[in-house]
């Protein structure tokens, strides 16, 4: 990596794939080195090492190290039902805990839906918390809306907003000044985002739209400096603040999925307390990946050599940035942790198999549906993202699979009998006991139970 030339890299990446403005910062041997490139919207002023970026959901292992703060003062425990401090929840706090908000094994849809209609976050967990995955736990489902309700636990505790909560309590120490999507104003303001159209060679500036009740899942905006630091707090980097201790900030990156009924497929290896777990050459990266509108941010830190990469960028294309930069700094020697799919190539499973029988339907995961379509050759494709390439032990490719392209995601199917991956979905309310069939399907990550025909 000290070979590189990071500056001359970033540009080149960016420019290849049609991004308007961009950072990289890389940590490495106690030391951090910054990139910038472009603008921050064609015409505009110049990215800067300041310019703060929409994370997206980037601002998830922040709203995870604020309540993690509250844990080490000993206000919540992360195994502790949260009937105590959010009674407004009814029965299912009971069954909550912080450690399953934070890991997505709570059991709540991946969505916060009408997030946008409820005038605060109390009001709208009061009307929507309630589980949607009963049968299985612990069953890895990505949820946006876990992260509403860790911001409103976090609302209750402090007596704080989120907004003040971690800007006060977790930036402020740290140095930082953030920016946000939807909250109130700051001395910093977020770039646009954009739209790249490679096939009509257009960039289009989109506006982030973001609900101030879901602000605590994808309201910040930082730099790739901004995000170092952050991952140098939880590599208990001596020079900042002791904002956790060295327990918490080991469980916080310890893979709580070891074993799990279902796992994060096509999103990680496995997943802590806001961090998702990475494996690579025996070394167990974090990090964690935001899209937003027109924008895509990574981060990732190696515990074991202490080196963290953080790109920002402002445009779609940022994804195809990321996984270049990823190639790249592998053939330095480099290797970074990254999600099955994007780099670790789903052909080295076998060759393309057909799709299992009876596949092709409606899934939904609370208002989300995911639309499994078979042509009349038996051909696969997932509705308004593209072709199903199946592959040996139900998994699958969404988009051009490798060799020849890199795929839009990876995602698999679930069956409920033995000979598929042993789970009985009676809990899930589909009618498919027994039989083998199809009764799931994980796509980036966000677990999808198969309807009946009728629905």
């Amino acid at each position: 990596m000290d070979r590189l030339d990071l500056p001359g890299l970033l540009a080149e990446l960016s420019r290849g794939h049609r991004v308007p403005g961009a950072q990289l910062a890389v940590h490495r041997d106690g030391r951090t080195t910054t990139a910038e490139y472009g603008v921050q919207t064609p015409g505009g002023p110049p990215v800067t090492a300041g310019t703060a970026f929409p994370l997206g959901s980037l601002t998830k292992p922040f709203t995870a190290t604020l309540a993690a703060m509250l844990a080490d003062d000993g206000d919540v425990g992360f195994g502790t039902p949260l009937a105590g401090p959010l009674p407004e929840l009814g029965p299912y706090a009971a069954d909550l805990t912080l450690g399953r908000l934070l890991s997505h094994t709570a059991g709540l849809a991946a969505n916060a839906e009408d997030a946008d209609r409820a005038p605060s976050r109390r009001a709208w967990a009061e009307g929507h918390c309630g589980p949607a995955w009963p049968g299985i736990v612990p069953a890895f489902s990505y949820s946006n809306a876990g992260y509403v309700l860790a911001g409103h636990l976090i609302e209750s505790v402090t007596g704080m907003t989120w907004w003040e909560a971690v800007e006060d309590l977790l930036l402020a120490p740290l140095e930082i000044t953030p920016a946000y999507v939807a909250g109130p104003p700051t001395a910093r303001r977020a770039v646009t985002g954009h739209s790249v159209h490679p096939s009509r060679d257009v960039v289009v500036a989109v506006a982030e739209e973001e609900s101030p009740v879901e602000a605590p899942d994808g309201a910040l905006a930082l730099s790739a400096a901004d995000l170092v630091t952050f991952a140098r707090l939880h590599l208990g980097d001596p020079s900042l603040p002791a904002l956790l201790g060295a327990d918490t900030l080991l469980r916080m990156r310890v893979d709580r999925l070891a074993g799990a009924a279902i796992g994060p497929y096509g999103m990680a290896d496995g997943w802590g307390l806001g961090w998702a777990i990475h494996r690579r050459d025996g070394v167990e990266w974090f990090g964690h990946d935001g899209t937003g509108e027109g924008t895509s941010c990574h981060l990732r830190a190696d515990p074991v050599s202490g080196t963290v990469v953080a790109l920002t960028t402002n445009a779609n294309t940022g994804l195809a940035v990321w996984r270049d930069l990823v190639d790249r700094l592998a053939a330095a020697g480099a290797g970074v942790g990254v999600e099955v799919g994007d780099h670790r190539p789903l052909a080295a499973l076998g060759p393309p198999v057909p799709g299992p029988p009876g596949c092709a339907g409606t899934y939904a995961n609370g208002a989300a549906r995911f639309e499994v379509a078979e042509d009349g050759a038996g051909r696969l494709s997932l509705r308004s993202t593209g072709a199903i390439t199946c592959f040996p032990g139900l998994v699958f490719a969404v988009g051009e699979p490798p060799p020849h392209g890199r795929t839009a995601h990876a995602g698999r199917f679930i069956a409920d009998a033995p000979g598929g991956n042993g789970f009985n979905l009676d809990g899930f309310g589909g009618g498919f006991g027994g039989g083998g069939r199809i009764g799931l399907i994980q796509v980036t990550g966000r677990l999808a139970r198969r309807l009946p025909p009728e629905s």
